[in-house]
Order: C-alpha cells, then sequence, then structure tokens
C-alpha cells in the first residue's frame, strides 16, 4: 500500500544527475589515482574500466531497470530472481559498503573546504561532517524530486568549473600528458590493487538509484536513457581535465585533494579564480554525493521493513510521499561512522560492492531463462550466452584486484578481512530478520 502513494516526480534530465552523483561527482579523487600509479598508467586505468566494467554494468542494469521499474530496484530483481533470502544478502551487501561509502564525502568536504581555512580543528572537521550530512538529510526529507534538482545545480557548477580549467589550461600545455607511464615509487602490485581500487571506485555506481524507481516519471524509459547520458559525461568528465592540467601542470607535487592548487598551476592568469571555483565544487560536490546516495541507499531500509523484514515504522511514508523514518535513521548511521577513517577500506568498499553486484547480474541471466516474455523498453540485443559473457568481464577485474590486494598486508587484508565479517553477517541478520518477522505476524 505504501509503494503504491510514492509520487513520480523525478524526470529524465534530474535522474541524470542522481546518476551522475551516484557514481562520481567530477574528477575530485583521480589526483590520487595519478599521484599514486603516475599519469599514463592512471589515464589508461581510466579508459580500461569504463570498458570492461562501465560499459556491460549500464547495460545490465539499463534492461533490468527498463524490465522491472520498481522501488527497491536491485532488491527488487534478485528478489524476482532468487527469492528473499538472496534479495535480503543484496540489500545487506549494499548497507554494508554504503557505511563505508558514506564516511568519505563529509571528509571529502572538509578537504576543499581547508583551502579556505586551512587549520581546521578536528572537532571542528567533525561538526562540520555532522552539518554536511544533515543538510543532505534536510535535502532528503523535502523528497526525491528536491534531490534531482540539487543534483543538477550542483553537477552543472562542479562540470563548468572543471570545462574552464580545461580551456584555460589548454594553451599551457607544454609536456605530453601521459608521460611518464608509471610513477618510479609506485608500490608495487600492492599499489596496483589500490590503484585499480580507485579508479573502479570512481566508476560503481551505475544500479544505486534504481531503488528510486517508483519516484520516477516512465521508469523503464527514463533509467536506460539517464544511464545512456551519464556514462559519458562521468568519462569526459574525468578524461578532459586529466589531460589538460596534466600537459599543463607537474604531475609529481599533485596531492590527494590538490584539485584547486592544480587549477592554479595549470591554468595561468585565471588560474586563482577558477582555484576557488574548484574549491567550492569540491564541497559542492561532496554535499551533493552525499544527497544523492542518502537517498538511494535510504530506500533499502524502506523496502526491507515494507516486506516484514525491518520494523514496520521504516515503510511509512509523509505527507510528501518520503520515507521519512527510513531516511533518519540512515542518516543516523553515517553519523555515527562518520567518527572512524576508512581510507584503507577502499578495497572492501569496491569487493563489496561488486558482490552485490554480481547478485544483480545473475538476476538478468536467471530472468532471461525463467521469464522471457519478462519485457521492458530496454533489451539488450544479445542471446542469454552472449550477456552471460558480458557479465563475467567485470568478475575477471574483481578477481584479478583481489588476487593482487594479497600482496599488500597494509590495505587488501585488513579490508579482505572486513568484507569476508560483513558477508557472513548477512544470513545470521536475514534469519534474525525472519524470526522477527514470524513473531510479529504470530
Amino acid at each position: 500500500m505504501n509503494l503504491q502513494k510514492l509520487p513520480r516526480g523525478v524526470g529524465t534530465l534530474s535522474l541524470v544527475f542522481i546518476v551522475f552523483f551516484c557514481t562520481s561527482g567530477g574528477p575530485y579523487t583521480t589526483e590520487t589515482l595519478i599521484h599514486s600509479v603516475g599519469p599514463g598508467l592512471g589515464l589508461l586505468m581510466l579508459l580500461l574500466v569504463p570498458i570492461v566494467w562501465s560499459v556491460p554494468e549500464v547495460l545490465i542494469v539499463g534492461e533490468l531497470a527498463s524490465m522491472l521499474p520498481e522501488e527497491g530496484g536491485y532488491y527488487r530483481w534478485v528478489d524476482r530472481a532468487f527469492g528473499r533470502f538472496w534479495a535480503f544478502q543484496n540489500g545487506w551487501l549494499t548497507w554494508m559498503y554504503s557505511l563505508v561509502d558514506m564516511a568519505i564525502y563529509p571528509v571529502l568536504f572538509n578537504q576543499y573546504l581547508r583551502y579556505f581555512i586551512p587549520g581546521l580543528d578536528a572537532r571542528l572537521e567533525w561538526i562540520l561532517s555532522l552539518a554536511v550530512i544533515w543538510g543532505a538529510t534536510w535535502i532528503n526529507l523535502r523528497g526525491s524530486v528536491r534531490v534531482g534538482r540539487v543534483s543538477v545545480i550542483a553537477g552543472s557548477f562542479v562540470m563548468l568549473g572543471f570545462l574552464a580549467m580545461s580551456f584555460a589550461s589548454i594553451p599551457r600545455i607544454a609536456h605530453i600528458p601521459w608521460q611518464p607511464f608509471a610513477s618510479e615509487d609506485r608500490q608495487g602490485l600492492g599499489g596496483l590493487a589500490i590503484g585499480i581500487s580507485i579508479a573502479l571506485w570512481n566508476y560503481i555506481g551505475w544500479d544505486n538509484p534504481s531503488t528510486v524507481q517508483g519516484e520516477v516519471k516512465d521508469a523503464s524509459r527514463s533509467y536506460p536513457r539517464a544511464l545512456a547520458w551519464a556514462l559519458p559525461l562521468v568519462t569526459l568528465g574525468y578524461f578532459v581535465p586529466l589531460l589538460t592540467a596534466l600537459g599543463a601542470s607537474d604531475w609529481t607535487a599533485w596531492t590527494e585533494g590538490g584539485w584547486p592548487q592544480i587549477a592554479a598551476s595549470a591554468a595561468g592568469t585565471v588560474g586563482r579564480w577558477i582555484a576557488i571555483w574548484i574549491a567550492l565544487g569540491g564541497m559542492a560536490s561532496a554535499l551533493a554525493l552525499f544527497n544523492a546516495l542518502l537517498l538511494s541507499y535510504s530506500r533499502i531500509p524502506f523496502v526491507l521493513a515494507s516486506d516484514g523484514l525491518l520494523p514496520g515504522a521504516l515503510a511509512r511514508l509523509d505527507a510528501r510521499g518520503t520515507p521519512r523514518n527510513a531516511v533518519i535513521v540512515s542518516a543516523v548511521c553515517y553519523s555515527f561512522f562518520a567518527l572512524f577513517a576508512f581510507g584503507k577500506l577502499i578495497i572492501a568498499d569496491v569487493l563489496l560492492y561488486s558482490l552485490a553486484l554480481f547478485l544483480e547480474f545473475g538476476a538478468l541471466l536467471q530472468l532471461r531463462k525463467s521469464e522471457p516474455s519478462l519485457r521492458g523498453a530496454f533489451r539488450i540485443p544479445l542471446g542469454r550466452g552472449d550477456v552471460a559473457f558480458l557479465a563475467a568481464l567485470p568478475m575477471i577485474v574483481l578477481l584479478g584486484v583481489i588476487g593482487i590486494s594479497f600482496r599488500n598486508g597494509e590495505y587488501g587484508l585488513p579490508a579482505l578481512m572486513g568484507a569476508t565479517v560483513a558477508i557472513a553477517a548477512g544470513p545470521v541478520i536475514y534469519r534474525l530478520a525472519r524470526r522477527h518477522a514470524i513473531d510479529q505476524t504470530g
């Protein structure tokens, strides 16, 4: 009953920018990739990842979203294909990696605020992190349409800033952007694993906004269209600023959160003003990333509660048709986890996301077999065997990252251990949720 009251007010343009912020948010963090592995290797990773990872994901997610345009998105797809147990595991893995993921964006906000206020106190940083979290929560409580509008404004501001930097940098290009190919002090295979994980992290999330499909106009057509626009927007949004900035500045001086300084160095006489624009854009991007992802992630406890697997209060809608309680509880959880530093767990973030994604890939293969007549406005023009090959490409990348990660004791092993604990807890939590549901109905 609750699901029928959801207002379908999000249009295609808003959805494009919601997808943009659920996946990218602009070139921020790519400077860390370049500094870690070198210009040529970093650019190559950012070129290969969308080919072997994002294109298969976008196609598969596009078909599933078009086939089953329901609130809950990927949770509903897995439920339809494999049943409630595996759907719960999919939702659980999503929530686990969201705890790591969402702790990053308030930190990113403070990172760019330091461009204006260098000496931020640690306690003040945490207060500002809470301000980001609850500012985004206030926007979310006003509904998905408002989240979409904020995403369009913030996305335009961010991308125009980097476009201005790119144009200003072109006359100052003095060397080939992709040379040298690799950094001399790159930390072997372990450093390569971190580099690949950063590149993957900059391209994951195409399925995240599917959880809000019950609030999208003509969702069966709008979601595939939004993906078709967002993928080139994200890819070009990385490559154009990186190519021009690498050619017009010294990449060895790049540091984490250093895009304003990079812009000041690369853009010449207007560099100072563009640096201010990009620093403000970094703050806007961090807020918009948290805002769009809160919209997406909060719908998981909402649909789980609708299915009786979480307390029924989380399934209630307010007068605007917003799952207010699910949004607030999500924000409280993220406020707590914002206290912790998760920088070394980015590999776990990618791993947990990938496992959830493979359940979704499997759902498409199963639905094509069990319900061949189930179709939406978009369908991959390939047979089931070819779709299976398409789904295998990202899996090969993931297995490679896991294998390399075992060689890095500082980053890889702790992240993999954390991911293993989260995965093992899923079935236990499901049994407890089912027992609670039975007790409630009994």
